[in-house]
């Protein structure tokens, strides 16, 4: 009986050492998953849209500014900044944030999260305008959200008004939104309804259109933002997928079929073709079927390193255009 357990659990290391992505776990605690959460939590308290990983045109510098989240409700949009920090933080006199780890003798410092969110929603804001959308005064606002229940704060007397703190985040419910007043202020409370309905619809329209990170959703819900770079894998699977390119694909998804409780050695991936004549619009799904060694090549935001996925531990991947 003793043999057969330590067998079994030999056979089960074995399994999870071969068939586990040491990724995923690095996923479990990233930025990208916070935002996600962030975001759902919003949308359920709002019930408003949130409008993930935006990749703003920046006109002063030529690149593209990140903004985490932008929520529209009826009457306000905000721009989101999600800081995932840990350990005990101290607010420097320039704004910037000195972040120590718990039970390190390192810290990292922190630019001004305020200023930077101040900044992504002014930059927000030209581009709006530049796309037919001027927003009456006080109507955009940010706020800087602190969803880790690790974070420490020496002295929250130094944080502004626009910094939401983990416990704040926390007391927050929808049946009492008050505990936050002010936060989503109703900037047109007094404003004619056509006009705002207007607003709102065009806010959405632009939203969703907007340029986006690419993102990867893995197991146990959790996601990646980034760039999708290329899958690698045997010949054969990398010719049966290389349709899958950001200016045919949309989304795709990935099934899985096993056998006996152990992982599948194929994989159907189900892709969805991009119909520009539909703003983007999915017009049909297609299948192709490769071995589940197949590899997804991902750089997340903010890296400089490519990160490789086993396309076994990938549940979807949406593509920007």
């Amino acid at each position: 009986m003793w043999v057969q357990i330590l067998c079994g659990l030999v056979i089960y290391k074995i399994c999870k050492k071969l068939f586990y992505d040491d990724d995923v776990l690095d996923v479990e605690t990233s930025d990208s998953n916070a935002i996600f959460s962030v975001a759902a939590r919003l949308e359920k308290l709002y019930k408003g849209k949130a409008y993930v990983g935006l990749r703003i045109p920046d006109p002063d510098t030529g690149s593209r500014q990140n903004i985490d989240i932008v929520l529209i409700t009826k009457g306000e949009a905000v721009v989101m900044s999600v800081k995932n920090l840990s350990g005990f933080v101290t607010v420097n006199a320039d704004g910037s944030w000195v972040c120590e780890a718990v039970g390190r003798h390192r810290s990292a410092v922190h630019p001004d999260p305020v200023a930077e969110a101040k900044k992504q929603a002014s930059i927000l804001e030209s581009y709006l305008e530049q796309r037919g959308v001027a927003l009456p005064e006080g109507y955009l606002s940010y706020k800087v959200i602190i969803p880790n229940p690790k974070f420490r704060v020496i002295n929250a007397s130094y944080f502004p008004p626009e910094v939401i703190s983990y416990d704040q985040w926390m007391l927050m419910k929808s049946e009492n939104k008050s505990m936050l007043s002010g936060w989503i202020k109703g900037a047109f409370r007094g404003g004619k309804k056509e006009m705002q309905e207007s607003i709102h619809q065009q806010l959405n329209f632009i939203l969703s259109t907007a340029p986006i990170w690419d993102r990867l959703e893995v197991k146990g819900n959790k996601y990646v933002l980034g760039e999708f770079l290329e899958f690698k894998g045997k010949q054969e699977d990398i010719q049966a997928l290389r349709y899958i390119k950001r200016s045919k694909v949309s989304r795709l998804v990935v099934q899985k079929t096993s056998m006996f409780g152990l992982a599948p050695s194929r994989l159907q991936v189900l892709y969805s073709s991009r119909d520009y004549r539909s703003e983007g619009a999915a017009s049909e799904w297609n299948e192709v079927t490769v071995r589940s060694s197949t590899e997804v090549l991902f750089q997340p935001a903010n890296s400089t390193k490519v990160r490789k996925f086993k396309l076994s531990s990938v549940t979807s991947m949406s593509l920007s255009a």
